[in-house]
């Protein structure tokens, strides 16, 4: 039996999230000693509103199975809106990520407050079973090897 036979899928999930809220709650899960998956890797940004939807795709391009975007409560922003404006390029990028083969049950956008360490850890453990239950993501990949077979 191959040694890859025996290796358990590990998915590897980007976690975008804003340093206010969320990135707080993800701290406050550590030093609470919450049990959470160890899959996902978090990149903290001022605010859900300055996430670029091609940081979505590159994350994805670059290997990963999942990825997590989550920022402060509507309502709660420390940039007064920002969220909102995440909250509506989420909604156009759900169509865009469909349309390219993308399976929308690999893109969690979820609302995490500073204080919400349990449920930043709930979230992870969520997203981390679902992915792993999907398996590795190699859409990009194929579409990466199908142009470089086009393009020597």
């Amino acid at each position: 039996m191959s040694m890859n036979m025996n290796m358990k899928f590990e998915p590897k999930i980007m976690a975008f999230v804003c340093q206010w809220c969320t990135y707080t709650g993800a701290d406050l899960a550590g030093t609470s000693r919450m049990q959470y998956s160890p899959y996902v890797k978090i990149i903290k940004l001022p605010c859900t509103g300055r996430i670029d939807v091609q940081f979505i795709v590159k994350a994805f391009e670059e290997g990963a199975d999942g990825v997590i975007v989550s920022g402060c409560h509507p309502g709660d922003c420390h940039y007064t809106s920002g969220n909102y404006y995440a909250r509506r390029r989420f909604e156009m990028f759900h169509e865009l990520m469909s349309f390219v083969g993308v399976d929308m049950r690999r893109i969690q956008f979820a609302w995490v407050s500073a204080a919400e360490g349990r449920k930043w850890a709930e979230l992870v453990n969520e997203v981390s079973k679902r992915v792993e239950e999907l398996g590795p993501f190699n859409v990009f990949h194929a579409l990466r090897e199908q142009a470089n077979e086009l393009n020597p």
